[in-house]
C-alpha cells in the first residue's frame, strides 16, 4: 500500500488558509493524474510489462526512482494484468550512506524488497587512482550485481527511474561527443541477452519528478557520496536544454518528439537505408527529396504534453 499522500510543499510565504491548501491539493491531483497518465501510455507503446512480469525496480534514493516505484504501485493496483514488483537497493558502502534510509521506507510500504550489500566502494577507490572519475567502473560493477539479484529473485524485467530529459541529454552527448545519433532506449534487452530493461518515465519530464517529491515528501538520499566528479559534460548538455526551453518554451518536447520521428533516407547512414541500390520509379513520393525548395519550418500544432499546449520556438 501506499504511504498517504502529503500535502503540496509550498514556497515560504505562501499563504496557507484553506483556499490554498485546495489550491494545492488540486495542483497535486493534477500532477498525480498526469504522472499516470504519462507511465501507463509508455507502458503501452512500448509494451514494457506484459501479465505474469516480475519487474525489479532499481531504487537509488533519488527522486525520479522514488517516483518511478510510486507511479508503478499506483498503476499496479488497477492494472488490466498482473504483474509483481520487487524494490531493489545496492548499498555499495560508500562512507556516509544512511543505510536505514530505504530499508525503513520500503518495509512502510510494506511491499517486496531486497537490500543489496557489496563493497564496490573499496574495489573501486583501490583501481582507480587519486583524482580520476570513479563513475565508469563503478557503473559496470553495479550493473553485474544487479543482474545478478534479478536472476536470483527470479525477475525477467529491470525498471530504471531514467526520465524524457535524461534521454534528451543523452541522445546530444552521443551526437556531440560520442559522433553517434544514439538515445537512451525506453525498452531494450541487458547487455547480456538475459533481462528486458525498461524506462516507464520516458515521457516524463524532470520538474513533473521534482514537483512529485517534495509533494510526497521522499526521503531523498544524496547521489554525491561517493565523492566522484559530476559528471560535468552531462550538466553542460542540461544547462544547454534548459536554456533553450527558457528562452523557446516547447523546445525540449519538439526534440523529444523528433527521437520518435526518423527518417533514415533523410540521413546518412547507408545500414539503415540502401542508397546505392536506390533507383528513379517515376512514382511520386511525398517522402522524396525536394532538393530546389527552400526549407521552410512553419510553427508546427501544438502537442498537449503534460496538460498543456506546447508550441515549438
Amino acid at each position: 500500500m501506499n504511504a498517504p499522500a502529503e500535502p503540496l510543499a509550498l514556497p515560504p510565504g505562501t499563504a496557507t488558509g484553506p483556499a490554498a491548501r485546495t489550491r494545492a491539493e488540486r495542483e497535486a491531483l493534477k500532477l498525480e493524474k498526469r504522472l499516470c497518465r504519462q507511465v501507463g501510455q509508455a507502458i503501452a507503446d512500448f509494451n514494457m510489462i506484459e501479465a505474469g512480469d516480475r519487474v525489479m525496480v532499481c531504487l537509488s534514493g533519488g527522486k525520479d526512482s522514488y517516483g518511478l516505484l510510486d507511479v508503478l504501485l499506483k498503476l499496479q493496483a488497477r492494472a488490466p494484468v498482473p504483474f509483481e514488483l520487487v524494490a531493489v537497493n545496492l548499498d555499495q558502502k560508500q562512507p556516509g550512506f544512511p543505510a536505514h534510509v530505504l530499508p525503513e521506507y520500503l518495509a512502510g510500504l510494506g511491499i517486496e524488497h531486497h537490500i543489496e550489500t557489496q563493497d564496490t566502494y573499496s574495489i573501486v577507490r583501490a583501481k582507480i587512482p587519486e583524482g580520476k572519475t570513479t563513475c565508469s567502473l563503478c557503473s559496470r560493477l553495479r550493473r553485474g550485481i544487479l543482474y545478478s539479484v534479478a536472476r536470483r529473485l527470479k525477475c525477467n524485467k529491470i525498471a530504471l527511474g531514467h526520465h524524457r530529459d535524461d534521454m534528451l541529454q543523452t541522445f546530444f552527448l552521443n551526437m556531440f561527443f560520442g559522433g553517434k545519433l544514439k538515445g537512451m532506449p525506453p525498452k531494450l534487452t541487458s547487455d547480456n541477452g538475459e533481462f528486458i530493461v525498461i524506462r516507464p518515465l520516458a515521457y516524463v519530464a524532470e520538474q513533473d519528478l521534482i514537483d512529485w517529491a517534495a509533494h510526497r515528501a521522499f526521503p531523498i538520499i544524496p547521489c554525491n557520496l561517493c565523492g566522484s566528479q559530476e559528471n560535468l559534460q552531462r550538466k553542460q548538455v542540461g544547462d544547454m536544454l534548459r536554456e533553450w526551453e527558457k528562452k523557446h518554451p516547447g523546445r525540449v518536447e519538439s526534440m523529444f518528439t523528433a527521437l520518435q520521428n526518423v527518417a533514415p533516407s533523410h540521413l546518412m547512414d547507408a545500414r539503415l537505408f540502401d542508397f546505392k541500390r536506390l533507383q528513379a520509379s517515376g512514382v511520386p513520393d511525398e517522402a522524396g527529396d525536394k532538393a530546389f525548395d527552400n526549407e521552410n519550418f512553419a510553427e508546427p500544432v501544438g502537442r498537449l504534453f503534460g496538460g498543456v499546449t506546447l508550441v515549438a520556438g
